[in-house]
């Protein structure tokens, strides 16, 4: 991964969990890491953990950033939340996983936030 992306990456979950803070969440974790995967939020409110993929763009030529988040991807967040859960997770808690997009085209900011965007897999 190159520089500026890394870069990108960052700032997009800097805006990503300002955006959620201010929506009430409280921040948990950023870049959870569990072996070589890793979780970019893990956020809560209330009685409900959200495990937070956020991707980044400039621009939407290869189409939106919410998008992105494949089917590997989910599997991945689904083995590392579910190690996180294993650790420091509590009866009652609601889990999901969320997806924010964070796009930065020109001198806009646009964050779309997709509460519950997949379910847990396994496998």
């Amino acid at each position: 991964m190159t520089k500026a992306r890394q870069a990108l990456g960052l700032l997009g979950e800097r805006i990503a969990a300002r955006w959620m803070l201010r929506d009430g969440w409280q921040l948990l974790a950023h870049r959870y890491r569990s072996g070589h995967r890793d979780v970019d939020l893990i956020m809560q409110r209330e009685h409900t953990i959200a495990f937070v993929e956020v991707k980044a763009r400039r621009g939407e030529c290869f189409g939106s950033p919410v998008e992105a988040v494949h089917a590997r991807k989910q599997r991945e967040l689904s083995k590392s939340a579910q190690v996180w859960v294993d650790r420091h997770g509590t009866p009652g808690t609601i889990y999901r996983f969320d997806v924010v997009g964070v796009l930065l085209d020109s001198d806009n900011v646009r964050v779309r936030h997709v509460p519950d965007a997949f379910s847990l897999r396994s496998g």
